[in-house]
């Protein structure tokens, strides 16, 4: 049955409980104006900042960015010592001067503190922009603030001025109690009343001085009396010992050095007698111990083993164990034309073909996960091979015959997909992710969902792979940040949150790569799912632009439902919602993509009249 125009409308209005408000724009890209004869310019500010790896966890590094000493940003950030190593996402108050920049007749004067920063290998203004200066200035400002230099042609040790945003309180302001505008770059998981919260002043505040249209990525202003306090992480027990400690740490040391001192001593004294008077009994010696040496090193190797096959016991029984000669002689020694991505080979052998996945001793996690999974939607499993040689672990998985969906939406050496069969993948997809989070115990968290880890059969219906990152067990907190840009959910980036809802997002994002054939992150660096916001706010007209806007050129050509596509994006931008209590559970996905498919083909057709869950 085909879907008519008042199923279409009550469709849409069924799928309102997933609705969430947002707002859609690009960040600030010239900076802020101000009058070049404002008393209150210059002025001493700050701007909140934070610890990256690897080039910035330290203070020095930080310091030198922005041309002021450690004890300058130690201070006001509340660190008592300036030459502990920092962690990475630690806050911290870096103290600029803001000054009112006369530029020229078509942009004014604008407030920017000048930060000079010499040119490196490989840095463009985008790269540095974002990276080093964390968007607190863009690109189109540097080349404002740097007409003579050409951005193409840019030279290591460059002398280039990077403007970073700031304001100066003016006379209201001052005479209210502002000390400071504290420049902040608006995350797209904050909101005002977060970032009210956290710097100790009243929303309001924060909308008389940057207005109601903030968008992700805009440096924003926070008034404060006094910088707040930043909570920070307890130092590396090494960068707090005691007057005690160093005094028995530099005792230990001596004798240490002493007795190995006299160790030396008595080791001269050895070889010697043994230079002087050699003899038969001496070099059958030697070869005794080269004996041993090679016992001992067969034995650690074959202990390796053991301690390997024993993280992985409770495997043994469900998955062929492989030899690694078998594997050796099924990919031509892991030859380079066996690889298919990444450490993944494609391997022969006993009249089948699999996927062999190479890699260090980790992945006994993802042993213990997999051997409790068995989904039609997630790629199996068949066995494994442990090299005790290297320490190596292999895990051999079916071979799924059509490469990654990542290929096929982004790369030019695939097919085409229709609408109708990218439902079907996302449908495949959502039926994958409601088995992992809703039918194993502990829930199973996948970390790592993107078009790159969804495989595509022969049928062109979808599995997920890769449980490397995945997690069994939730709600649990982590400090280790791991995935790929582009698909991770605000809140794990920020509090290291590991849930459900995570993969909901990043499911969320593969939908709309399926509607637009974009990749989650454009060159420049722009997020794919920054492109929904605003969606569900404008009137039906507006929708169908946006949807058009959005729409792969080759589902335009396919003149496919419009309806089915809006209603896969409301899908979407529930799944993007930035708090993830109101995002919707794999279950609720599952029943709207399913809904949305009945609507707009003939069930029957593709043999999908079966229950969603596909578990075998």
């Amino acid at each position: 049955m085909k879907m008519k125009p008042h199923q279409l409308v009550s469709f849409s209005w069924f799928l309102l409980f997933f609705l969430f408000h947002g707002s859609r724009a690009q960040p600030r890209t010239t900076g802020y104006t101000c009058r070049a004869n404002q008393t209150t310019y210059p002025c001493q500010t700050y701007i909140f900042y934070q610890a990256t790896s690897p080039n910035f966890l330290d203070l020095a590094s930080i310091g030198d960015l922005f041309h002021v000493s450690r004890l300058m940003i130690s201070q006001p950030s509340n660190i008592s010592s300036p030459s502990s190593p920092l962690i990475p996402h630690q806050s911290l108050f870096i103290p600029i001067t803001c000054s009112c920049n006369s530029i020229n007749a078509t942009f004014g004067s604008l407030s920017a503190a000048t930060i000079t920063y010499p040119i490196k290998e490989g840095d463009t203004f985008y790269l540095v922009s974002t990276g080093d200066f964390q968007n607190l200035t863009t690109y189109e400002s540097v080349e404002v603030f740097n007409p003579s230099s050409v951005p193409t042609r840019l030279r290591v040790g460059d002398e280039i001025v990077f403007p970073v945003f700031c304001k100066c309180p003016n006379e209201t302001q001052a005479q209210t109690g502002v000390n400071y505008l504290v420049s902040y770059v608006f995350q797209p998981y904050d909101n005002l009343s977060s970032v009210a919260s956290r710097f100790g002043v009243q929303t309001q505040d924060l909308n008389n001085i940057n207005g109601n249209e903030i968008r992700p990525f805009d440096t924003i202003f926070i008034p404060v009396n006094q910088l707040p306090i930043l909570s920070q992480p307890e130092p590396p027990p090494e960068a707090s010992l005691g007057k005690t400690e160093r005094k028995g740490t530099i005792v230990g040391l001596a004798t240490g050095l002493g007795i190995c001192g006299v160790l030396l001593i008595v080791l001269l004294g050895v070889l010697l007698h043994r230079d002087v008077f050699p003899s038969k009994r001496d070099i059958g010696r030697v070869e005794d111990n080269d004996k041993l040496l090679s016992n001992r090193t067969v034995m650690e190797m074959k202990g390796i083993e053991v301690n390997l096959m024993a993280d992985v016991s409770d495997c043994l029984d469900k998955y062929k164990v492989f030899n690694i000669e078998e594997l050796r002689e099924a990919t031509d020694c892991f030859d380079e034309s066996c690889l298919i991505q990444g450490s993944v080979y494609k391997g022969s052998f006993n009249g089948g073909i699999y996927a062999i996945k190479k890699m260090k001793w980790n992945a006994c996690e993802e042993l213990k996960i997999l051997q409790k999974v068995n989904h039609g939607n997630l790629v199996k499993l068949e066995g494994f091979c442990i090299d005790p040689e290297d320490a190596n672990c292999y895990l051999v998985y079916e071979f799924i015959e059509n490469g990654c969906l990542y290929s096929w939406l982004h790369q030019n050496n695939t097919g085409k997909l229709s609408w109708k069969t990218r439902l079907r993948i996302a449908m495949d997809v959502a039926n994958g992710l409601q088995y992992i989070h809703e039918h194993t115990s502990p829930k199973v968290v996948h970390k790592d969902i993107k078009s790159s880890n969804i495989l595509l059969d022969n049928n062109l219906r979808a599995k997920i792979a890769n449980f490397g990152l995945a997690k069994s067990g939730c709600n649990a907190i982590t400090v280790h940040i791991v995935g790929t840009q582009g698909y991770i959910a605000p809140e794990y980036v920020s509090d290291g949150l590991v849930s459900t809802k995570m993969d909901v997002f990043s499911f969320g994002v593969v939908l709309l790569e399926l509607v637009s054939g974009r990749e989650a992150i454009d060159e420049e660096g722009k997020l794919l799912w920054a492109s929904i916001n605003g969606f569900l706010d404008g009137n039906e007209t507006e929708k169908v632009e946006i949807v058009k806007g959005l729409m792969d050129r080759r589902l335009v050509e396919e003149s496919c439902s419009m309806e089915s596509v809006m209603n896969v994006l409301v899908v979407a931008t529930a799944c993007l919602n930035k708090d993830p209590a109101r995002r919707p559970r794999m279950g609720d996905v599952v029943y709207a993509l399913s809904k949305n498919y009945d609507l707009c083909f003939d069930v029957l057709e593709d043999g999908l009249s079966a229950p969603p869950l596909l578990a075998r």
